[in-house]
């Protein structure tokens, strides 16, 4: 587990995720053309969990269309 701070919203925050999710993460980013920060931002006003990290890890099995 990789606990990492971030600034989402001009506040930082920690998000803990295995290697793999922030990998998957950072390829994201890269891919739509956006900052971490911004796609994290994204993610969290898309939750409906009160975790971030974990709706962070749902947002990449929807993206890759694993579930």
């Amino acid at each position: 587990m990789i606990k990492k701070s971030v600034v989402i919203y001009k506040h930082k925050t920690s998000v803990a995720l295995e290697y793999e999710f922030w990998e998957a993460l950072k390829k994201i980013s890269k891919k739509d053309k956006i900052s971490l920060s911004q796609l994290i931002e994204k993610v969290d006003e898309l939750r409906t969990t009160k975790n971030l990290s974990s709706a962070l890890r749902v947002y990449i099995l929807h993206y890759y269309k694993i579930i």
